[in-house]
């Protein structure tokens, strides 16, 4: 039985054009800033997202942290939603990494609202942190894939800055809410100092993130990559899947969003399982199950269905992606069934 892989849109394998672009790269030492291929991936990202300049490092969260890092020093306080991958998925790092502090903010499927940052942002008194920055993920992985829309993103962005705070966008997954909104990434992009988008996630690549912002900010970047380890050589490569992603996996991500609402409407009809199609904008479906969560994810893996828990005791998450077709979809939505009668 083939297995059909919910678990995340990392799991995809490249694509035959995707390895021969690899094979072909040109390359050279990137440390020296010499690799042809990198120093293309870092323009064309720059450009796409309306930004100065970009680097290319190994992944999303080194893009996040080396950000922090860039705009914070020790004591300083980043603000961010309580759901959001800096705070659940990056090992601790804000403060084992910078001596930052952050502080959670309630969200709604992980956006914020313009109340929300302005009550969060410290007066200058010795006693408290300086709040330094806003965090912002778009989309927002916790919230079921959540697109930000843009009159709000920039209600937020206007707040922080009104308080002096520079802002720092995780956009991981933001060619999603390009495709989703029919908006440019850019549209985000340009309102915020720096902004990290990740091409190992829907947009197949094997490796890779690119942090973009205003040049001196990627200037301190590159120190800060360096002092983490992600300072790569020979790394056109790498940045040959993230160019070919770059070209031929944006537009393609709607057949993802395509496939997650398939996915969607097919386990609302299956008895035992709780969905909001609604809620459904991107590629990632949550549901909520009759049994509990890692009960039911040994459970569908008997049954040839590999699934990751959600946070809730019941809750699955499942990430639609480019090795994903819709038959798997329907053959997934059976097999659920099966599982579950």
């Amino acid at each position: 039985m083939k297995p059909i892989d919910f678990r995340s849109d990392t799991v995809t394998k490249p694509t035959a054009g995707m390895r021969r672009a690899i094979a072909d790269a040109e390359v050279g030492d990137d440390v020296y800033g010499e690799d042809p291929t990198v120093l293309r991936l870092e323009a064309r990202v720059a450009e796409r997202l309306g930004l100065e300049a970009a680097l290319f490092v190994p992944s999303g969260t080194q893009a996040n942290q080396v950000a922090i890092g860039v705009h914070c020093r020790q004591g300083d306080e980043v603000l961010t939603e309580a759901g959001s991958h800096i705070l659940h998925y990056e090992g601790g790092a804000v403060p084992a990494l910078w001596g930052v502090q952050p502080q959670p903010l309630p969200g709604e499927r992980g956006l914020l609202t313009p109340e929300a940052v302005a009550a969060a942002v410290r007066e200058d008194n010795i006693h408290y942190p300086r709040t330094r920055l806003l965090s912002l993920e778009n989309t927002h992985n916790r919230g079921c894939g959540a697109v930000w829309p843009v009159e709000r993103f920039r209600a937020v962005v206007d707040v922080a800055r009104k308080a002096g705070l520079a802002v720092h966008l995780d956009g991981a997954r933001l060619f999603n809410a390009e495709v989703a909104a029919g908006v440019p990434a850019s549209t985000w992009a340009k309102l915020t100092d720096t902004t990290s988008v990740c091409f190992s996630k829907g947009l197949g690549a094997p490796v890779g993130s690119v942090l973009a912002g205003r040049a001196e900010h990627i200037r301190e970047a590159r120190r800060l990559r360096k002092r983490l380890g992600g300072a790569m050589r020979q790394a056109g490569i790498l940045a040959a899947a993230a160019l070919y992603a770059l070209e031929h996996h944006v537009e393609r991500l709607a057949e993802d969003h395509a496939n997650a609402r398939r996915l969607a409407a097919g386990l609302a009809e299956v008895p035992g399982v709780k969905v909001d199609a609604a809620r459904v904008e991107t590629n990632m479906v949550f549901a909520e199950f009759s049994l509990p969560a890692l009960e039911m994810v040994e459970l569908l893996r008997k049954h040839g269905v590999l699934t990751n828990p959600a946070g809730g005791p019941r809750s699955l998450r499942l990430v639609t992606h480019l090795d994903l077709s819709s038959a798997d979809i329907d053959e997934a939505v059976s097999r659920i069934r099966r599982a579950l009668a």
